[in-house]
């Protein structure tokens, strides 16, 4: 079974900074990339960021500038450092992996999300 987990969520008022962490574990032979995305109220989940193992990023443009993701070296943890924030930053952020695993000695690719860590950005 593999598993992703998020944490850091939580109420900040406009401006303020928050950090959103994600650790994925279990039986993970490798990961091609992880990243987050976000639903708002009302609206479709949204892609934020992304970094693969060799420490590319790409971001939202509505992020950029704001928003830095970075990767633990040597495990599969990542963070999502959010400055600048707006009140249109408020969702539930979810961490996705896109990783392989072993079943049966063949290697079988998987896209494994998180349950979601609420930012809510108010005064």
């Amino acid at each position: 079974q593999v598993q992703v987990v998020e944490s850091g969520g939580g109420l900040v008022q406009p401006g303020g900074s928050l950090r959103l962490s994600c650790a994925a574990s279990g039986s993970i032979f490798s990961i091609n990339a992880m990243g987050w995305y976000r639903q708002a109220p009302g609206k479709q989940r949204e892609f934020v960021a992304t970094i693969t193992t060799d420490f590319s990023t790409s971001y939202a443009d509505s992020v950029k500038g704001r928003f830095t993701i970075s990767r633990d070296v040597g495990t599969n943890i990542i963070y999502l450092q959010m400055n600048g924030l707006k009140p249109e930053d408020t969702a539930v952020y979810y961490c996705n992996a896109d990783l392989a695993v072993m079943d049966y000695n063949l290697k079988k690719n998987l896209e494994v999300w998180g349950q979601g860590t609420l930012v809510t950005v108010s005064s």
